[in-house]
């Protein structure tokens, strides 16, 4: 394996560096674990994403966050999951994630009909379903039904297994299993509880979608927090290899097929670029685990089984530079260029994080990477900034690079059919080429090829009220980029949830490179006091030692899987009834 220079290959770091984060000792959180997943649509579904007018049809494997809405159309259904806990959507249902995060779950259900699979409660994570009556707080694993009528006056809750606590009109009440129970009213409510009903083809269509992820072989080698852990089983097979154990090998894939090469870049914040593959298999192999080439084929090697792998937004290195450059590949060409990791490769990510969020994403979706290994990238490139000692298994393979124009890169156009396939004299003969950061223009948040949707919800989420316990979290602004590629600048129009966060100031410092790096926008905390990071003091680089704490091992028994419910009754004593504070009921 050839040792390559920080002047050709650079890790994904360079680009948190030179388009977000012009000051990388500014004290700033790690972005959260885990994100949504539209994994299956039946009829229209569509969704908006934080920030954006517009509903478009729904791409399948884009990843889903704080601010982001979901409608299923009439005589249409969508399935959701966040790791392990599946959210499906029933016909004329709409949903918006309030808060997703690592430690809080918490939706708006606007109307229409919800099925909630949590497999899997951790003490001390909040999980809530707030209604335009009522918030639903689940407080253990099960099976949940909830129902919210247009109006917004009646909201149904039926606990076919599990337990939860609803509040709502000044009070509270504790719901146990195998129970219907109704919500009627908005400032007072009346309540009604009664044994739960038999399954209608809503509940008996969950049901089969639960038995596919229960009985999935996959299983065996990828946790149940995995999302698309279940997708795997039908579009490849599982081979051994002396090296690295178990992998999954797809099939039907074209000749001369790379990871990475079917599908198109987004921007989602807080993460920044991220990949959005086209194949329905597409999401565990590009968010989690690395790609090992052997035998003339591509293998996708998952992480441990662990509970709660930390989702990444594209496990690669970037050729060039990163996307603060442009690189010149020969024959007169000049683009940007990405290889997938390999399974000792260490990903550093490019945007800031911890040194605990930097161990943790690596050593839970790498088998052979230790601790040691990581927290020494992690010093040499982060600490350091010395890219150069830094090896990489694929990033001078031919086969494992693809390399497409800045162009179809941030404008999210598909990478197949316009990628240049580099040779190996082409990578070994790449120089940077100066020119400003690649930044998100207005496309780059939508796939080029989604269609603006005519399905879509007749009052907007935003003018609908909720009852929540929870303070919804603000979703992360857009950054207003001073560098685009098409020369139309996109000032980000925000959601109603976002409406007081200012815009990024114009008055950024120069470089010493000859880039104006972007300046991160202002942000608004959970106490709605306005901070702007740019003008906060860097923080010393002293830290206290810390152990690392291996990640916990992932059990099937700690994971709801059972076999249908067959529409079982379960017995349960009656609900209580207790007066709630006012002060933990909040309206939108």
């Amino acid at each position: 394996m050839r040792k390559v220079t920080s002047l050709f290959i650079l890790p994904l770091f360079i680009a948190g560096l030179f388009a977000a984060f012009p000051n990388s000792a500014a004290a700033q959180d790690d972005p959260p674990g885990r994100v949504a997943r539209l994994n299956f649509v039946q009829g229209s579904v569509s969704y908006q994403v934080s920030g954006d007018q517009n509903w478009v049809q729904a791409d399948t494997n884009r990843p889903l966050t704080t601010g982001d809405n979901l409608w299923a159309d009439k005589d249409s259904r969508g399935e959701v999951h966040i790791g392990s806990t599946a959210i499906r959507l029933s016909s004329e249902t709409g949903i918006s994630f309030l808060t997703l995060d690592d430690r809080t779950v918490q939706l708006q259900l606007a109307q229409g009909t919800i099925e909630v699979h949590l497999r899997h409660h951790v003490a001390g994570d909040a999980f809530e379903i707030d209604t335009p009556n009522l918030a639903f707080t689940l407080t253990s694993g099960g099976e949940y039904r909830i129902e919210t009528d247009p109006n917004g006056t009646s909201t149904i809750v039926v606990v076919r297994e599990g337990a939860g606590e609803v509040t709502g009109g000044g009070e509270s009440w504790d719901l146990g299993a195998g129970q219907q129970y109704t919500f009627n009213g908005t400032d007072q409510l009346s309540y009604d509880a009664s044994p739960a009903p038999g399954f209608d083809d809503f509940e008996d269509w969950c049901q089969s979608r639960d038995q596919r992820e229960n009985n999935a072989t996959s299983a065996k080698y990828v946790s149940r927090d995995v999302d698309g852990y279940y997708d795997l089983d039908d579009y490849g097979s599982w081979e051994s290899d002396s090296d690295y154990g178990e992998m999954w090998v797809p099939t039907g894939v074209a000749v001369g097929w790379a990871p990475y090469h079917v599908g198109h870049w987004v921007y989602i914040a807080p993460w920044g670029w991220t990949w959005v593959d086209d194949e329905p298999w597409g999401w565990a192999p590009f968010h989690y685990g690395r790609w090992y080439y052997v035998r003339d084929q591509w293998g996708w090697v998952p992480g441990p089984i662990v509970v709660r792998p930390v989702y990444a937004p594209a496990v690669v290195g970037f050729v060039g530079g990163g996307f603060g450059f442009s690189v010149a590949f020969g024959g007169g060409f000049a683009g940007v260029g990405w290889f997938p990791l390999g399974p000792r490769d260490v990903f550093v990510p490019g945007y800031h994080c911890s040194p605990r969020y930097f161990q943790t994403i690596n050593v839970t979706n790498a088998r052979v990477l230790n601790v040691t290994q990581v927290t020494n990238v992690y010093n040499t490139v982060v600490v350091n900034h010395a890219g150069a000692s830094v090896n990489y298994m694929y990033a001078n393979n031919e086969r494992a690079v693809t390399a497409v124009s800045r162009d179809t890169f941030v404008n999210a156009r598909p990478v197949a059919k316009a990628a240049f396939r580099v040779n190996a004299d082409q990578i070994r003969t790449a120089r940077v080429v100066e020119s400003a950061p690649i930044a998100p223009t207005r496309t780059s948040y939508v796939s080029a090829t989604a269609r603006v949707s005519t399905a879509r919800p007749a009052v907007p989420f935003s003018q609908r009220p909720v009852v929540a316990r929870l303070n919804p979290a603000t979703p992360v602004p857009r950054q207003t980029p001073q560098f685009t590629n098409d020369s139309r600048p996109f000032n980000a129009q925000h959601s109603s949830r976002a409406s007081n966060n200012p815009p990024a100031t114009n008055n950024q410092p120069q470089s010493t490179d000859g880039f104006r790096p972007f300046q991160p926008p202002a942000t608004t905390n959970n106490n709605a006091n306005t901070v702007d990071r740019s003008q906060q003091q860097p923080q010393s680089d002293a830290r206290p030692a810390m152990k690392f704490t291996p990640p916990v091992k992932a059990r099937d028994e700690m994971y709801d899987v059972h076999p249908p419910l067959n529409n079982k009754q379960a017995k349960a004593p009656p609900p209580k009834a207790a007066p709630a504070p006012k002060s933990e009921e909040h309206k939108k």
